[in-house]
């Protein structure tokens, strides 16, 4: 097998971060992850890299900027009066308000950032953030787990470099949030394979296709419990195909959520190890720039298993490596076989037995032929340059430290000028009465959640705690635009022509870290009984 250029993305505070006691979200598994991959001496086949940590400007490339303030100041203590008691932000229990979110968030988007610069570089050939992987964060909430949609960054900054990227997701769970953010669009074809039915977050049918420029460019496979490695392969390798033959994409995406191995906590399909490591060396052939991520997956040590495997195909030496274990910090939790395997399980396959699976994988191939061809772009340099700092509005943290320190507000106008001087118009739809306004202008209506720990429909009235409606405003502040004076004016302060000003609230600044200690076993560290 060929050899490639492959970037390995590690950050080791990742794994420090707990989402609270008994919640199945564990992110200690990316340190097991990399420990086993370490011990397979994995680590010197690679370029292994820490990634730059995502700024709160880099996040709202795709997040509305009250969200992300709201993320980067939230606290356990005040996360009940900034939420609106649980109305807005982090709804329900899925999405707690746990100590360092914002860093761990950071992190996990700075990863992706940063392996999609790496391919559009040109620098590697495959890269790699198990961190990643987080596809249902939306635009101006959470979702599932999911803060922030690493994924879409990533792929806003592949676009830069590429007319065409493909999006490919294995996790168990619909990939929503990523689907969403590029439905009305040509460039971005997602293809989600799933569980659908009763079942988080209650999206992904074949009839959801994309709308407008994107009609035909969304593809959903809603799948049944108990997929086996070889019914997943029937559906997975001629739809693939066929993507790759009509769309002709420039970078390749592929989510490999773990939750859709046998035996997961959360997840109800029947896949084998080596069956869900099939779909990496399967695109791998097509040498294709490629990123692997992370994604759902809630039994610690298959999850580990997996990804490591995974990491070995995208090197191409899965044949090469021992399938007994090597000796590791964690050794212990790989009991009692200590193999790398995920064998499957006695499921019944629901997909074969009604005949489904034909009925879905004909109706995916169908809606591709109806593409005509690949969808050409103009494409020109985008500056790197962002236009504050361009324009002089926005100043270098360097530089702030000689001045004796920069307004916030003002390394901000730049950003918020599309908001004052009205350059972006309103998006969304006319046919709903019950609209509500973003900092970016973009407008939303309220819309069906669930909750992925219960696979229940979580009804959140967004006015409760609200108080009246008010004009917009961006990060709460006292800024307003004066038509007297066509300026922008802070307060009761005449008209802003400086850049001294009053602070925006503070920053958190709390790390809340947890490790599991040396007496500590796998299914005390999973179950929730120790963090």
């Amino acid at each position: 097998m060929s050899k490639r250029r492959v970037a390995y993305y590690y950050d080791g505070d990742t794994g420090s971060y707990t989402y609270g006691l008994g919640h199945p979200m564990k992110p200690h598994r990316m340190r097991v992850t990399h420990d086993l991959v370490s011990a397979y001496g994995m680590l010197d086949k690679m370029h292994v890299l820490r990634p730059k940590r995502a700024t709160p400007e880099a996040m709202t490339a795709f997040h509305t900027d009250e969200y992300i303030h709201f993320l980067n100041r939230v606290t356990p203590e005040t996360a009940e009066e900034l939420t609106y008691h649980g109305t807005r932000f982090l709804m329900g229990e899925d999405n707690p308000a746990f100590e360092g979110v914002f860093e761990f968030c950071s992190i996990s988007a700075g990863g992706s950032i940063s392996a999609a610069q790496r391919i559009s570089s040109g620098a590697a050939d495959i890269s790699i953030n198990w961190a990643g992987g987080l596809h249902h964060a939306k635009k101006r909430e959470a979702s599932g787990f999911c803060y922030i949609n690493d994924i879409v960054l990533g792929i806003l900054e592949l676009l830069r470099t590429y007319p065409r990227v493909l999006y490919i997701d294995i996790d168990c769970h619909h990939g929503d949030g990523v689907e969403e953010a590029f439905y009305t669009t040509d460039r971005v074809m997602t293809c989600s394979f799933h569980k659908f039915g009763e079942y988080f977050p209650g999206t992904g049918t074949q009839e959801d296709r994309g709308r407008g420029k994107g009609r035909n460019y969304t593809v959903n496979i809603p799948l049944k419990d108990g997929i086996t490695d070889e019914a997943f392969k029937r559906v997975f390798e001629p739809i693939i195909n066929k993507i790759m033959e009509i769309y002709r994409p420039g970078a390749v995406i592929l989510q490999c959520g773990a939750d859709s191995l046998a035996g997961d906590k959360l997840g109800c399909f029947n896949l084998t190890m080596n069956g869900h490591a099939h779909c990496v060396q399967y695109l791998r052939a097509f040498n294709v720039p490629l990123i692997l991520l992370g994604g759902g997956g809630y039994t610690v040590k298959n999850v580990a298993r997996t990804w490591t495997y995974e990491t070995a195909c995208a090197l191409g030496i899965q044949d090469d490596i021992d399938p007994n274990l090597p000796w590791n910090e964690y050794f212990e939790w790989f009991g009692p076989r200590y193999r790398l395997e995920v064998p499957e399980n006695n499921m019944d396959d629901l997909n074969v037995r009604d005949g489904s699976l034909d009925k879905v994988r004909a109706t995916a191939l169908q809606q591709l032929s109806q593409l005509p061809c690949a969808p050409s772009v103009g494409m020109h340099e985008v500056p790197r340059e962002s236009l504050g700092r361009h324009l002089g509005l926005d100043i270098a943290e360097e530089d702030a430290d000689e001045d004796g320190g920069t307004d916030d507000l003002d390394r901000r106008l730049a950003q918020h000028s599309r908001f004052v001087y009205k350059l972006q118009e309103p998006g969304g739809s006319d046919e709903s009465d019950d609209e509500r306004y973003d900092s970016d202008g973009s407008s939303y209506r309220r819309r069906k959640r669930m909750s992925i720990l219960s696979n229940r429909v979580v009804n959140v009235d967004p006015d409760i705690g609200r108080g009246p409606p008010r004009g917009r405003r961006f990060f709460k502040s006292a800024v307003r635009w004066d038509e007297t004076y066509g300026r922008v004016r802070l307060g009761k302060e005449p008209v802003l022509g400086s850049l001294n000003g009053s602070r925006l609230g503070g920053v958190m600044d709390v790390t809340g870290r947890s490790t599991p200690g040396g007496d500590v076993t796998m299914e005390e560290w999973e179950d929730g009984t120790s963090v």
